[in-house]
Formats: C-alpha cells, structure tokens, sequence
C-alpha cells in the first residue's frame, strides 16, 4: 500500500551545499525530520552538478517521518545567467541589455528544462527561454 504524505515542501538549495541551517534545517525541522540524513542524499544526489547551482527539490514527508524527494532542473534564470556569463540581470531589462546567448545556447537550456516546463514542444520551451532571456535583460542573438 502507498505511502501517505502528510506534507509537501519545496526548497531551492545549492547544489552539493545541503546543511542543517536554515532554510533546510527550519523546513525539515518543522515536521521533525531527519535532517542530517536528507542534508547528505541530497548532496550525493547533486555532486554531479555545478557546485553551487541552485536546484530546485520537492520533499515529500510521510506519516512516519520518513521522507522521499524529487530533483527539479535549475531555474532559467540561473541556466540563462551562466549560459551569459553574468551574475545578475538587467534592473532595466527593456533599456540596458546586460549579455547576449545565442540560439544554440537558447535550445540546450530549453532541452534541459523541458521536463519541468508546462508544455511538451521543444519550441515552445525555447519562446518561453526566449522571454525569460529578454525579460532579464539579455539578448538573444542567431548562431
């Protein structure tokens, strides 16, 4: 028989960074969790990754105490800033453009996030790239 999860969170934690401070420890701690024990699957889960790269996870917390999570693809915005190579976006996005990525790079960060997207079509996942890219600040230029 299926488990019953008594709660859902969400946290967007740094890749590989997973320690009992906040916010991993106050979230987990709330529904007295193991926190160490999710703090080191999770950073075995991430090792793979680019150390400090935000990831997305959604934990979901059983009746008794134990708890299963699911690994999310980073945010756009975070694939778009490193694909540009800056650290912020634009404060004006429709005046100063801060960076330029290129169609190619557009595509891969939508075949990346394509399973956390809410469409199917991988050209719909590179409009919405698209407009989180100029959103930001960051032209997108023809390769």
């Amino acid at each position: 028989m299926a488990k019953n999860a008594i709660a859902k969170i969400n946290l967007q934690i740094p890749a590989g960074q997973a320690t009992p401070a906040p916010p991993v420890g106050t979230a987990l701690g709330e529904h007295k969790l193991n926190i160490m024990e999710f703090c080191k699957k999770f950073n075995e889960a991430t090792k793979a990754e680019t150390p400090g790269v935000i990831i997305p996870v959604l934990i979901s917390v059983y009746i008794d105490r134990s708890f299963t999570f699911i690994l999310k693809q980073p945010p756009a915005a975070e694939l778009i800033k490193m694909a540009a190579g800056i650290k912020t976006a634009s404060p004006i996005p429709n005046r100063l453009k801060v960076g330029k990525i290129s169609t190619e790079q557009v595509r891969r960060i939508a075949e990346r996030k394509l399973p956390d997207l809410n469409t199917y079509k991988l050209d719909s996942a590179i409009r919405i790239i698209e407009g989180t890219a100029r959103n930001m600040g960051i032209e997108v230029v023809k390769s």
